[in-house]
C-alpha cells in the first residue's frame, strides 16, 4: 500500500505481515476480527460532519500475484487464529483437531482471507471424523461461522459435499456411490478449488462436485478447519498447501 499527497509519498506498508497483524490485534481494532482482511470491496468516500469536495476521481486496477502459501509450518499454529475452547494443537508435525471438555463447535482459521484459490490438504480421522474445510467465511460472535464448508465426515455423511453454515444448508452433495472414495483410517487428500461462483471439490483424486453459486461468488473470507459439535471427534491435518488464482 502506498498514499500519496500531492505528488509526495506519505505512507508505504505491506498489509496481512506479522507486523500488521501484530499492530492490528494491539489497537483500536483489537475487537474486530474481521477489520482489514478483505482483500476487494468497494471505495467509499467519507465526511466528517463538514463539506468536502472530490473531483479527477480515477481507478487503475492493477493485476494480482498468484501465490504459492504453505497454510501450516509443521511446527506451530502461527498464521492461525482458533475460535471456541476445543483443541488445536501440533504434535509430530502434525496439525491435530480434537474434542475438548465443553464438546462444543470450534474453528481453527487462517488469519488471512482467501478468495480465489486451489488448496490441497491431507487428513485422518482418528475417531469420529465430523470435520470440515470452509471457504470463503468469517467468525460472528458466539463461535459462530458463517460461510461455505466442503465437508470431511465419516464414510456415509458426505465428505467433499458442500454446505452452507447458516442458510441454505447443503447446497451439492455428492453421488452415494462415491462414499466408497473415503479411506477410512488412512490418509485422505482434499483439493479444493474457489475461482469466481464455481466450486469443485476432489477426494484422493476422483471429482466429487463441481458447480456455480453466485452467492458463493460474492462471499469473501478465511479458510477454517472444523470441530463438530457432540464431542469424540480427532482428525489430524498435514500438508495444507494453497495456490493463489
Amino acid at each position: 500500500m502506498e498514499h500519496w499527497l500531492n505528488g509526495v509519498k506519505i505512507l508505504e506498508f505491506e498489509a496481512w505481515t506479522d507486523d500488521w497483524f501484530e499492530r492490528k490485534n494491539s489497537g483500536k481494532w483489537i475487537g474486530a476480527p474481521e477489520y482489514g482482511l478483505a482483500r476487494k470491496g468497494v471505495l467509499c468516500l467519507q465526511d466528517h460532519g463538514y463539506p468536502a469536495s472530490f473531483r479527477n476521481i480515477k481507478i487503475k486496477e492493477l493485476p494480482r500475484k498468484n501465490q504459492e502459501v504453505e497454510l501450516f509450518n509443521g511446527v506451530d499454529l502461527h498464521g492461525w487464529e482458533a475460535y471456541g475452547t476445543e483443541l488445536w494443537y501440533v504434535k509430530d508435525g502434525l496439525l491435530v483437531c480434537e474434542s475438548g471438555p465443553d464438546k462444543e463447535y470450534g474453528y481453527l482459521a487462517t488469519r488471512e482471507y482467501y478468495d480465489d484459490f486451489d488448496l490441497t490438504v491431507e487428513f485422518k480421522q482418528e475417531a469420529d471424523g465430523n470435520s470440515g474445510v470452509f471457504i470463503r467465511s468469517f467468525i460472528e460472535k458466539d463461535v459462530q461461522i458463517n460461510g461455505w464448508q466442503v465437508e470431511v465426515a465419516p464414510k456415509g455423511h458426505g465428505t467433499g459435499g458442500v454446505y452452507e453454515s447458516y442458510g441454505r444448508g447443503w447446497l451439492e452433495q455428492i453421488p452415494t456411490e462415491k462414499e466408497e472414495i473415503l479411506k477410512e483410517g488412512e490418509w485422505n487428500t482434499m483439493r479444493i478449488k474457489v475461482q469466481g461462483n464455481n466450486i469443485t471439490s476432489w477426494l484422493n483424486g476422483v471429482e466429487m462436485v463441481n458447480f456455480d453459486d453466485e452467492k458463493i461468488g460474492a462471499g469473501q473470507g478465511r479458510i477454517a478447519l472444523q470441530i463438530h459439535d457432540g464431542g469424540g471427534i480427532k482428525v489430524l491435518w498435514r500438508n495444507l498447501k494453497l495456490k493463489t488464482l
